[in-house]
């Protein structure tokens, strides 16, 4: 029998709410996504003003950065790398996404699920994605 750790409710509480009051503060909108170890979605939350593509854009990006345990913005690389990726394209998935904004969650070495952001600018839904992580991390 195999036994795992792996975010929770009150884990992806946390991120949800951290990245909510950041993008408050900033007056903007986003989808927040927070998935399992397996990348199977604990919380899916859509601020009012945010964009309706970007649920099952921020689904796919927590679904992937868990599943790959790499941030999503290094698949897209990888994929884009003119000499190897053609290899790797998106091994004939439709989740798998390769933009910026879906980060794992590391816990004592281990992936234990992810946080994803869309409806920004790549860069900013990176930088709010790490700012959920960094809150369910900050709780040992």
């Amino acid at each position: 029998m195999q036994s795992y750790l792996s975010l929770a409710l009150r884990e992806s509480e946390i991120a949800t709410e951290a990245i909510r009051e950041e993008l408050a503060r900033r007056g903007r909108a986003a989808v927040v996504a927070v998935a399992d170890a397996h990348g199977d979605l604990i919380s899916l939350v859509r601020l009012d003003g945010a964009p309706v593509a970007s649920i099952l854009i921020a689904a796919n990006k927590a679904w992937t950065a868990a599943r790959e345990r790499t941030p999503t913005r290094a698949i897209g690389q990888a994929v884009r790398d003119a000499e190897t990726g053609f290899d790797i394209a998106y091994y004939g998935d439709p989740r798998y996404v390769g933009w910026g904004g879906g980060v794992p969650v590391v816990i004592g070495g281990s992936v234990v699920g992810s946080v994803a952001v869309s409806g920004l600018p790549e860069l900013e839904d990176m930088e709010l994605a790490e700012i959920g992580v960094a809150a369910i991390t900050a709780q040992g």
